[in-house]
């Protein structure tokens, strides 16, 4: 028997405690019950968003509540611009261009994080730009992109700043309000240690005003007519109900550890996971790393998914392989969520188990001695 240890970065492993809960006897979502679950959800996710507005629920992926973000703050002959440096900055343009939205992309090199100054010189030359579309930590590629220098900019014009917070939020600081971030979408399968199935959407005083008079077509994702039911705590169609379930359980752990601390250890653990990886004699994909999952650049002469195939049928260690045009180039981990130290030192074990397997001349326990050293030291 072998034990399967995920290190994908989503679905990421789940605790205990939500598996737990979230296997009770199933709720009527037009209950008083429910509507006291969903109460404190609300709270707890205003806590994790560093906001006072509401944050909306919907059962979707995190790319139903990208969806979502478009189509409420936009209208016909509005424009976006699109921070395309990934295959999830891509995907923003993707849903503009099936909704009809013109959009200006600001294209940027895989590995590399966008200059926020090209942000502000596209909305000075262009003041017609009704959105901003971004990612915050670019899953594809392991970039972390400079969201406050972006919404500094932002915020000095009547342009909303939209942010994919799915692999960020819960993992470093997204402080909505303090920052000016006018929508904030995250999934529950990424650091809210949960299975794939909500998304959620944090909204704005500024971002309503959009909203209010946005004319792209909706139905399911209506911000205005979700928000009304929200505030009786209730949803406007049947929610997933066991998943709002276990984010309670995931919330009251998030508010249990504090978020300084959830960052700091999310940080420790990427610090480590990078050592380690340096010390093979790998080289790291992005040029400015995010904490929620290293990218590593596939040695030359071998195949990335080789090296995702054989971790995955000889050790039981699931990583990701790269996506688009980086499939077979590098390879991704993840120190996400539910995630320790020990986590780290079991990745680099199997990684270096693996890599002498296909053949890359690799000194078995360097890697996991300079993830250690860093552990040690934080």
């Amino acid at each position: 028997m072998k034990k399967t240890h995920l290190f994908a970065p989503g679905p990421t492993p789940i605790p205990p405690e939500a598996l737990l809960t979230m296997a009770h006897p199933i709720l009527h979502h037009r209950t008083p019950e429910y509507e006291a679950l969903l109460a404190e959800v609300r709270e707890g996710l205003k806590v994790l968003f560093q906001t006072t507005e509401e944050v909306l629920l919907f059962a979707a992926s995190g790319t139903g509540g990208m969806e979502a973000a478009v189509v409420n703050t936009l209208s016909p002959g509005e424009k976006a611009l699109v921070i395309r440096g990934g295959k999830f900055g891509e995907r923003w343009g993707e849903i503009c261009q099936a909704y009809g939205v013109n959009f200006t992309p600001i294209d940027v090199p895989y590995g590399k994080a966008v200059d926020p100054g090209l942000v502000a010189a596209a909305l000075a030359k262009d003041p017609q730009i009704a959105v901003v579309l971004s990612t915050y930590s670019e899953t594809s590629t392991g970039v972390l992109h400079d969201i406050k220098a972006i919404a500094e900019a932002v915020r000095k014009t009547p342009t909303l700043l939209v942010v994919d917070a799915i692999t960020s939020l819960g993992v470093m600081d997204v402080p909505m309000d303090d920052w000016g971030l006018d929508v904030v979408v995250a999934g529950s399968q990424k650091a809210l240690m949960l299975p794939p199935g909500l998304a959620m959407v944090g909204v704005s005083r500024k971002a309503w005003t959009a909203v209010e008079r946005s004319r792209l077509p909706k139905y399911y994702f209506d911000f205005a007519a979700e928000q009304k039911h929200l505030l009786k705590n209730q949803s406007r169609f049947t929610p997933a109900i066991s998943l709002v379930v276990g984010l309670r359980e995931t919330l009251r752990m998030i508010r249990s550890e504090g978020l300084p601390n959830i960052f700091r250890r999310h940080e420790r653990l990427a610090a480590a996971m990078r050592a380690g990886i340096t010390a093979l004699g790998l080289e790291l994909f992005a040029e400015r790393p995010s904490p929620a999952v290293t990218a590593v650049l596939v040695p030359r002469g071998l195949d990335g998914g080789t090296i995702v195939k054989t971790l995955r049928t000889r050790h039981r260690v699931i990583i990701a392989g790269g996506q688009g045009s980086l499939k077979g180039k590098i390879f991704r981990l993840a120190t996400m969520g539910y995630a320790d130290s020990t986590d780290v030192v079991v990745a680099l074990s199997a990684l270096e188990l693996t890599l002498a397997e296909v053949g890359y001349p690799v000194k078995l326990g360097d890697g996991i001695r300079a993830a250690q050293e860093v552990l040690q030291k934080q």
